[in-house]
């Protein structure tokens, strides 16, 4: 496997960490800061979203593989499964909710390293209800 491959999949391998462990100021570590992904345009709404989101569940696994990655130059695109398990958060009925999806992101060399610019979600299916409490006030 070639250094720039592992870079990308090791930086796969992270976000998912990252997710999975709510350290959220760690997005940027993954993210350019003009990134667009999750719908949203900018590193700072990607966190809020991610926040708004996976921050309102209980703990969360975040599974990914079949790692395609094609480089040229300082640009590269990759495509990767990603199975996501989200459990209800603590004090609320016990509810699981499971996605699977491919994930399309294309990524730019920094001089940190391997960022992605823009990630896309194509959604295959999903298992159970959505674990999600309503907002505070909603």
């Amino acid at each position: 496997m070639n250094e720039n491959r592992q870079e990308i999949v090791e930086q796969l391998t992270e976000i998912a960490w990252i997710l999975d462990h709510k350290d959220w100021r760690r997005l940027g570590e993954i993210f350019t800061e003009d990134a667009e992904g999750y719908g949203q345009q900018g590193l700072p709404a990607i966190t809020a979203n991610t926040i708004r989101y996976l921050g309102r569940c209980g703990p969360t696994q975040h599974l990914t593989g079949n790692y395609r990655v094609r480089v040229d130059g300082d640009r590269a695109t990759s495509t990767s499964y990603i199975r996501a398990m989200h459990f209800s958060a603590p004090g609320r009925p016990v509810q699981h909710w499971d996605f699977v999806g491919i994930y399309e992101d294309r990524w730019l060399r920094t001089d940190a390293g391997w960022r992605i610019t823009h990630r896309s979600c194509q959604p295959l299916g999903t298992l159970g209800d959505l674990v999600l409490p309503v907002e505070d006030g909603a």
